[in-house]
């Protein structure tokens, strides 16, 4: 199952029925779990670990050491979970401290070029398009959408749900269920997303009217999140409040709003 050319250390740990393509290059710490492919010119090295029924596609890099200049050359951690796609020449780079790890979770798919950060903890059914990029610290919640040379700038997080259009940029947290576009701004509800991922009418409904009383009524975002707690019970809503209170770098903000200003 390993092709002639490929380089693999004695240490590494791949089970019997991982699959490795020509040119491969597979350091000493690395872990490999049941039925993954590790495609032509795949590069993993680091203390990284891979769950099952991951597929990495020709050129990918993952495990290299971290993009910051703070990082002391120690050995630091990249944990990745099941049934991931990792497609041609994506890159997901380690911890910056041996105390953290770099996080991937579990049905993800990212595309050609997308990177990933040290430090980084992507959640589970996450899509990264082509060429989006995740500074350090992001974190990404469950079924987030990162289209196409998006740029998500370090420590800021992505909440589950959220869909980034292509070519959007933020240094703010993007809460969930909500749509970026341009730069650190919001334009309504990924109402899509929630469809497809089963969210009931009622529930859609109750999203809308939170929406609008957060983002669109010209009330201080602080005291609309304590005005909202009172009125708006759900589970989802509920999560967009949460995610609101705890940001520390501030949250986007409506597109019409702040054009309208």
């Amino acid at each position: 199952m390993i092709h002639p050319t490929a380089v693999v250390h004695p240490r590494a740990h791949l089970d019997e029925t991982v699959t490795v393509g020509p040119g491969a290059v597979i350091d000493a710490e690395v872990v490999i779990g049941p039925r993954c492919v590790i495609g032509p010119h795949v590069y993993l090295t680091g203390q990284t670990t891979l769950g099952a029924d991951n597929r990495l596609y020709a050129g990918c890099v993952l495990g290299e050491a971290p993009q910051d200049l703070k990082y002391g050359g120690g050995p630091t951690r990249l944990r990745i979970g099941d049934r991931n796609v990792f497609r041609e020449h994506v890159t997901v780079h380690r911890a910056n401290s041996p105390e953290e790890e770099t996080v991937v979770g579990s049905d993800n798919y990212l595309m050609a070029h997308s990177h990933v950060g040290h430090n980084c903890r992507l959640g589970d059914r996450v899509i990264l398009a082509n060429g989006a990029a995740l500074g350090g610290h992001v974190t990404v919640q469950d079924r987030a959408f990162i289209s196409g040379n998006c740029l998500v700038h370090q420590f800021v997080r992505v909440g589950t749900l959220a869909l980034m259009q292509g070519g959007a940029a933020i240094s703010k947290d993007l809460p969930p269920f909500t749509v970026a576009r341009g730069e650190n701004t919001i334009c309504g509800l990924n109402v899509v997303g929630l469809r497809r991922a089963g969210i009931a009418d009622a529930d859609r409904l109750e999203l809308r009217r939170l929406y609008r009383f957060l983002f669109r009524a010209h009330r201080n975002l602080r005291e609309a999140v304590a005005a909202a707690r009172g009125q708006f019970v759900s589970e989802l809503g509920r999560v967009l409040l949460d995610f609101i209170a705890a940001s520390r770098r501030g949250v986007c903000t409506d597109r019409r709003v702040r054009e309208t200003a």
